[in-house]
């Protein structure tokens, strides 16, 4: 006998159900039971749905979705009803569900099963696995609630649950204002249909308010039940056409923020299983909506504060261009302490450039922490220094000014006033202040613990600017900021920034640079602001995560950045320059200054040259440094030449004795300065000056030969 005849001797069919394509596919026998003509066929799978009863349909996408996670059979018990919703038959499926990219096939068989017998329990549940499907229903919904970040995400989630036998078509979600009943979001209704319930008074005879006003739930089976409890809101609700309804209190912490409306098409009976499921819905509703509630709270002030901390630049700069950026750390309310500024200066006598008007301050720091505390304090400095700039003090007096007043709010807030938070321990600043002729390029700066700005060269040369500076501003009452001036030319462009941009991704300042020298020198033909947004993508881009390990990108820090450039076109041979000064107790940035030497010299063609430029360097500050008691001032610069390019080293120091050539032994550790510079330099020699005198030495790069053409070519 065939297998076809014994399954269809004990009413057995087999089926496959293809989620993808939407088809499922009978046997003669299963066609049958399910009241379609006894022949094998694919049919669409909204044929094969009708004939199942709405709620047990809907109950075995969740036994399905079960069995899928766990491997294994998925069994329930189906109603067969015919078109005008009769129960003709049970069936008792079995089948395995296998995952395909995403969707599931099915293949298993459908058994008709006996009638229960009267007597037994009115509301036993048809499948035989409600239970389990109700409590993986639940875990996914906790999930997906847990998730949501915001209201609407929320209300979209609350939308998309499919519950297990009872999945509702219609939602609305009601809030409180005041005495009147607001709508934060509804689904499954036409665009206006919530006009009627936006504004209504919590003493309207309506369920939700009435769910507001007593926080007990109420659960409407009928029409009919309905319209005799709420007669006079019933004409609103009649022409959805819906047949149940659940209206349930969301509740936290004690206290009904608002209502869930559950609404059915077809009848729902309410059982005591059902009610706890829409029971466990709302309460994990109540809490996604109260923490999307704070986090949308928390957003908003964030915003607020960086609004009116974080200025936008002023009017365009005539002769310059100025591009910004400010990138929160990932966490907490998004603000910190890294600040920029532009002030516009008073008019008459420049500091930096003599006559003129029109200068601009520009102002960068970072307050120590990232949380509201160094936000408020970062506002008070930024007022003041914006108040000491506008008064036309020089910067140094500025940042002066700004350090005593930090120090100031921190006697004034001490451990006396706050005793159980943290405003006991005093926090400090860098910052680097920026006084700027746009006319000229001429920039006086004053350093306080800030890292040093960074200047990219009309050729597209990078080279970090040696600012003498001063401590950070709030440890000492009474500093001193050194200032330090220097022309930006037609063609460059200064980048200054705080150290989130340098250190984020675990790098220090120096690797941190190294990082960004690679994009300054790539992007040269880009304008300020893509240049800006090029920078920070390095930082907090996809590129910043190839890296594993310690230098992985974490965006522990904030973020400002400045780029100021210069108008103009560049003249076609520009200079490169670098400048700056040895103090006496700085022996450490000797090592500084031979790292600005061959920065300028990184495209030089003789090695060795570079080589010994670099040893000259060392030696002539050193000197300074060993034989005077005054400072090394450190200029260099390199020039083309009609044949080949130039390099020109001046040291210059505040001593008037004169170095004169010496006979060193064999042992002895000092004295061959000069013969040094007899050797390796192409020329050099000292010249007195007023205060002092200065050293200086020249090297010629040799000229590339040109290729002979071969005449025979």
């Amino acid at each position: 006998m065939r297998t076809e005849d014994v399954l269809a001797a004990i009413a057995t069919g087999l089926w496959r159900w293809e989620n993808a394509s939407g088809t499922v596919t009978l046997d003669a026998e299963a066609a049958r039971l399910l009241e379609l003509p006894a022949e094998a066929g694919e049919y669409p799978e909204s044929i094969v749905r009708s004939r199942f009863h709405p709620v047990d349909w809907n109950e075995i996408n969740g036994i399905v979705s079960l069995a899928a996670a766990e491997g294994t059979i998925a069994e329930a018990r189906l109603r067969v009803v015919d078109e005008a919703g009769h129960v003709l038959r049970i069936v008792r499926s079995r089948s395995k569900p296998v995952l395909r990219e995403g969707d599931y096939e099915l293949t298993g068989m459908l058994q008709e099963v006996a009638e229960p017998q009267p007597g037994t329990a009115a509301h036993t549940p048809v499948t035989g696995d409600w239970r389990r499907s109700r409590e993986a229903f639940l875990l996914d919904a906790g999930r997906a609630l847990a998730e949501a970040r915001s209201t609407a995400e929320v209300l979209r989630v609350a939308a998309s649950l499919s519950m297990p036998g009872f999945s509702p078509d219609g939602l609305a979600v009601f809030g409180v204002a005041g005495d009147r009943l607001t709508i934060i979001g509804h689904h499954g209704h036409n665009a206006g249909d919530d006009n009627p319930f936006t504004d209504m008074s919590l003493d309207t005879e309506y369920p939700a308010a009435e769910v507001v006003r007593t926080g007990r739930a109420s659960y409407l089976p009928t029409p009919a039940e309905y319209r005799r409890r709420y007669p006079a809101t019933w004409p609103l609700a009649q022409r959805f056409g819906r047949q149940s309804w659940a209206f349930l209190p969301l509740i936290v912490a004690g206290r009904t923020m608002g209502a869930w409306m559950a609404a059915f098409k077809h009848p729902v009976a309410f059982t005591p299983d059902e009610r706890s499921v829409l029971t466990t819905v709302a309460r994990m509703l109540a809490q996604a909506l109260a923490r999307a509630g704070v986090a949308e709270s928390e957003r908003e002030l964030a915003l607020g504060l960086q609004r009116s901390m974080m200025p936008v630049l002023g009017p365009e700069v005539p002769g310059m261009s100025v591009a910004a950026r400010y990138i929160p750390t990932g966490g907490g309310l998004q603000v910190g302490g890294d600040w920029y500024d532009m002030i516009p200066l008073p008019g008459g006598t420049s500091h930096a450039a003599g006559p003129g008007g029109g200068r601009i301050a520009l102002v960068i720091g970072d307050v120590q922490g990232h949380d509201v505390r160094a936000a408020g304090l970062m506002g008070q400095l930024r007022i003041a220094l914006r108040a000491y700039a506008s008064e036309g003090h020089r910067p140094d007096a500025v940042l002066s000014r700004a350090s005593r007043f930090l120090h100031g709010l921190h006697d004034f807030f001490g451990a006396d006033t706050y005793e159980d938070g943290d405003y006991s321990s005093p926090r400090f600043a860098t910052c680097l202040y920026l006084e700027v002729e746009p006319a000229t390029g001429r920039i006086e700066i004053a350093r306080a613990g800030h890292p040093e700005p960074v200047v990219r060269t009309s050729d597209g040369t990078v080279l970090l600017r040696p600012i003498d500076g001063g401590l950070p501003l709030g440890i000492d009452p009474d500093p001193d900021y050194p200032t330090t001036r220097l022309v930006l030319e037609p063609g460059e462009t200064m980048m200054i920034c705080t150290d989130g941009l340098l250190e984020t991704g675990g790098h220090d300042l120096d690797t941190g640079l190294e990082r960004l020298r690679r994009i300054l020198e790539q992007h040269t033909d880009q304008s300020l602001e893509e240049l800006a947004d090029t920078l920070v993508q390095a930082v907090h881009g996809p590129g910043s995560h190839h890296t594993t390990g310690p230098l992985a990108d974490r965006r522990e820090d904030d973020i400002a950045v400045l780029l100021i450039g210069r108008d103009g076109t560049p003249p076609r041979k520009a200079p490169r320059r670098t400048a700056m000064s040895v103090a006496q107790a700085e022996p450490e940035r000797i090592a500084t200054a031979r790292q600005q030497v061959r920065e300028l010299l990184h495209d030089w063609t003789d090695q060795e040259q570079i080589d010994a430029a670099v040893l000259m360097v060392s030696e002539m500050v050193t000197n300074v440094l060993v034989h005077t008691d005054g400072n090394a001032l450190l200029e260099a610069e390199v020039t083309c030449g009609d044949a080949a390019r130039q390099l020109r080293v001046e040291v210059a120091d505040t001593s008037d004795e004169l170095p004169h050539r010496r006979r060193p032994g064999e042992m002895a550790s000092s004295g061959r300065g000069l013969l040094l510079m007899e050797m390796l330099a192409d020329a050099w020699g000292v010249d007195p000056r007023g205060e002092g005198k200065s050293i200086w030495f020249e090297l010629y790069e040799p000229a590339v030969p040109e290729p002979v053409s071969d005449p025979a070519a």
